[in-house]
């Protein structure tokens, strides 16, 4: 079972296109001793769309959550600045 918690969240805005997004991802603990990652996206200011993807183990999960990580930085996508 995973004992710790990770979380992402990212987002990109152009205001030339309108564009205002943001992506949370987070790997969380399952019912059954595996992780799950938890994905969260949509419009800024939304509640955006959730996808939850299980795991065996935590391993696995953070190896899938530094994919899409990457994939979003490549899309352009940056941390969200602390308020």
């Amino acid at each position: 079972m995973t004992k710790h918690w990770f979380k992402l969240c990212v987002q990109r805005v152009e205001t030339t296109r309108n564009m205002a997004r943001f992506y949370a991802m987070s790997i969380e603990p399952d019912l059954l001793g595996g992780s799950s990652l938890v994905r969260c996206s949509g419009r800024i200011g939304t509640r955006g769309k959730e996808r939850i993807d299980l795991f065996e183990d935590a391993r696995q999960a953070v190896g899938h959550l530094l994919l899409l990580a990457c994939q979003k930085r490549a899309r352009g996508y940056r941390s969200q600045p602390r308020s």
